[in-house]
Order: C-alpha cells, then sequence, then structure tokens
C-alpha cells in the first residue's frame, strides 16, 4: 500500500487529492484578483478564459465573498421540501427579468452544476410529456459535436467521443443531428431536425436540446440568423420540447444575458450554470416556463428530482451576488463593448498559416486551426497540434 502510494505521489504531487489529470504537474492556484491568478511562487496567470468560461466577474470581489460570509452565518442549509429561503426567492427574483424573453414567466430550480442542470432538464421535460398522457415521448434529439455535461444522460446527449467510449454499455441511445457551421447553410441542418422527428415519429420524440452558440465543442460557432426561429418552427410543428443550453454560452459572455436573445430564441426550457455565481460556489439551474411548471403543480405536484444541494441558501447567496454585482457595472454590456474590442484584435492571427475562422459573439469566442486552411483540411490527430499550443 505504502509503495503505491509513492508511486501515485509521485505521479499527480498533489498528496492525498485524487486531482482531475494524474499524469501531469500543475501549479497550485493561492489567490486571485481580477484577471489574474497567482501561484506558490507569486507567478501571475492571466484567467483568459475566465477558467472555463465560469468568472464572469473576477477574482475577489468582496460584495460576493461577503455574501456567501452573510449568509453562511445567517442559514447554511435547509432541506427544499420541508423550507423555502430568502436567498433562493432573491435569486429566482433577480435573474427573472433576464431571462423572460428567452423563457416565458421563467421559473428557476437550482441546482449545483451545469451537467445537474441538464439532467434536471431532461427529467422534467419527460414528466411533462408522461403527466400530458404521452409516455411514448421518451426520446431526445441532439447535435453532432456538442457536449452538455458528464452525467449519464448528458454524455448520451453529447457528441464528445472521447468522453463516452468507456462509458457506452451505459448510455442512451439519443440521436443527433449536425451542428450548424455558421456559413449561410444552415437552415439546411435545421430541416434536418425535421427530417429526424419523421424518423423517429414526433410521438417518441420529448426535446431537442442545443446549445444557442456553440461551446467547448464547436469553438463558439454563431448559427446563421435564420436557424433558430427555423428549428423552433418545426419544433411547434411535431409538439416538441425546445431545451437552450445556456451553460456555457449564457450570463453575459456573450454580451447579452442569454445567448438565445441574439436569434429571438424563445425556448421552453433552459440550463444555466458556469457565469451564473462567477465561480464563487457550485451553482446552476434549470429554468422552465411558467406554463410549464403549472402543469406538473396541477397534475402530480412535484418534479420528480431531488438533489441535496436543491435551492441551498449559500450557493443562492452566490449566485444573487453575482447578479447584483453585473447589472451594478453593467458588465454585460461591457462583454459586449470588449467583444468587440477583442474580435477585431483577434483578426490580426489571420497572418498565421494555420489560422481558419475566428468567430463567436461578445467575450465568447473561438480559433479554428487548420493544416491547410484554403484546403480546409484540419490537423491530424496524432500530430497534438492544439495540445503543444496550449503547453507553449
Amino acid at each position: 500500500m505504502r509503495t503505491a502510494a509513492k508511486e501515485l505521489n509521485s505521479i499527480t504531487s498533489t498528496g492525498a487529492l485524487f486531482g482531475r489529470k494524474l499524469n501531469v504537474s500543475i501549479p497550485t492556484a493561492v489567490s486571485g484578483k481580477g484577471v489574474w491568478i497567482f501561484d506558490e511562487h507569486n507567478n501571475g496567470y492571466l484567467d483568459a478564459a475566465g477558467g472555463c468560461a465560469v468568472v464572469n466577474v473576477g477574482h475577489g470581489v468582496t460584495e460576493i465573498a461577503e455574501a456567501i460570509g452573510q449568509q453562511a452565518e445567517t442559514l447554511a442549509y435547509v432541506n427544499g421540501t420541508q423550507f423555502t429561503n430568502v436567498a433562493a426567492e432573491g435569486l429566482a427574483d433577480a435573474l427573472a427579468p433576464h431571462l423572460s424573453a428567452t423563457v416565458p414567466d421563467p421559473r428557476c430550480y437550482f441546482l449545483s452544476t451545469g451537467s445537474e442542470a441538464v439532467e434536471a432538464a431532461i427529467k422534467f421535460a419527460r414528466q411533462v410529456w408522461v403527466e400530458r398522457g404521452k409516455p411514448g415521448k421518451w426520446q431526445f434529439i441532439s447535435r453532432r459535436p456538442s457536449y452538455h455535461g458528464n452525467t449519464l444522460a448528458g454524455l448520451s446527449l453529447s457528441a464528445r467521443e472521447h468522453y463516452k467510449t468507456a462509458f457506452l454499455p451505459l448510455l442512451l441511445p439519443f440521436e443527433k443531428i449536425l451542428a450548424p457551421l455558421g456559413e449561410g447553410e444552415d437552415l439546411q441542418l435545421a430541416e434536418a431536425l425535421e427530417a429526424m422527428l419523421l424518423k423517429l415519429g414526433p410521438e417518441n420524440v420529448a426535446a431537442f436540446i442545443a446549445e444557442p452558440i456553440g461551446g467547448s465543442s464547436t469553438a463558439a460557432t454563431v448559427p446563421d440568423l435564420d436557424y433558430w426561429p427555423k428549428v423552433r418552427k418545426i419544433c411547434n410543428r411535431y409538439d416538441v420540447l425546445l431545451i437552450a443550453d445556456e451553460v456555457m454560452c449564457g450570463m453575459g459572455r456573450t454580451g447579452r444575458w442569454l445567448a438565445s436573445e441574439h436569434f429571438g430564441l424563445q425556448a421552453d426550457i433552459v440550463t444555466l450554470g458556469k457565469g451564473i455565481n462567477g465561480g464563487y460556489a457550485p451553482l446552476s439551474a434549470m429554468v422552465a416556463s411558467g406554463e410549464l411548471v403549472a402543469e406538473i403543480a396541477q397534475g402530480s405536484g412535484q418534479f420528480l428530482h431531488a438533489g441535496t444541494y436543491s435551492h441551498t441558501p449559500v450557493m443562492c447567496a452566490a449566485g444573487l451576488a453575482t447578479v447584483q454585482y453585473l447589472e451594478k457595472h453593467q458588465l454585460v454590456e461591457r462583454s459586449a463593448e470588449m467583444g468587440n474590442l477583442l474580435h477585431n484584435k483577434l483578426l490580426r492571427l489571420k497572418q498565421f498559416s494555420s489560422v481558419g475562422k475566428i468567430q463567436g459573439r461578445g467575450l465568447f469566442a473561438g480559433i479554428e486551426f487548420l493544416d491547410d486552411p484554403a484546403l480546409r483540411k484540419p490537423f491530424q490527430r496524432n500530430r497534438k497540434f492544439i495540445e503543444k499550443l496550449v503547453a507553449e
């Protein structure tokens, strides 16, 4: 046992911690301020990606830290089946005006991670159809490529094969259509949703789920403006719910509170995470329209989903303070303004022969790297181009 532990420690250099990566040595973050992270040697790192599109208000915001501390002193935890709480109610009310353009009469269900929010959205959509007397509607359609989380349903919806291979026997056989490219031909890709619905039978499909602006799997791809209106019409025509996954692209990252706003998209369900709390505490949300929530209330009377930390006061206090900070300092508007500057400066990268498309909105940007941009030829995977670039 001692030998095995010693070998493991020599690999991870993290003592008893089971790190996310087991075969690399990474620095220890000690503090952060604004856009900077500092390690144990006081080296500064520009947190340009906000972790993984999480930190949208900067590190070391006193107001958020104080809100968490005050809430922890006042009330740390209550069971959501026995009590509501001021922080959760306040966060839902603060978010609602920013969500109502996308989700009519929004109702927020708070959880801990984006993966949990997606899982809850899948279960909620399924329950809606069961309570409507249509239990045959259980299938979900997503896109390829895509990523919707690490829970089993989230992985089933995702098209990130290297994440899925080891778990294939455990995953659900959800169908996928091609994701939009933002190259003027996305209307045909939207029509592929109709073809898939007809193949599966609309009576068997509960919902279509996708990111309004592509996340990490499609490098901030912005669909053509006619894509989402077409998708919405198809979902209406075939009585299928539409779930907008805003975990990565929402909460101001694209210069709007929700990326859906860029397209005038109205969804039945929205998932939120990451920037909803600026990274200060685990928090996510599944947001459903008031009409759908009312159906459940008048039917079974409860959402058949439970989580120990649903609506927890401390994490909701962090979220409320984050929303208030975003509003007070107009950081969503700032994201749009600085996004224009960022994208203009990124255009300079076109001088490099390996750079293809540069895309995104606001402070949400993606850069495509190609072996031959003129021929749209990608790098061979065994060359590990991106790994080398990131390491450098």
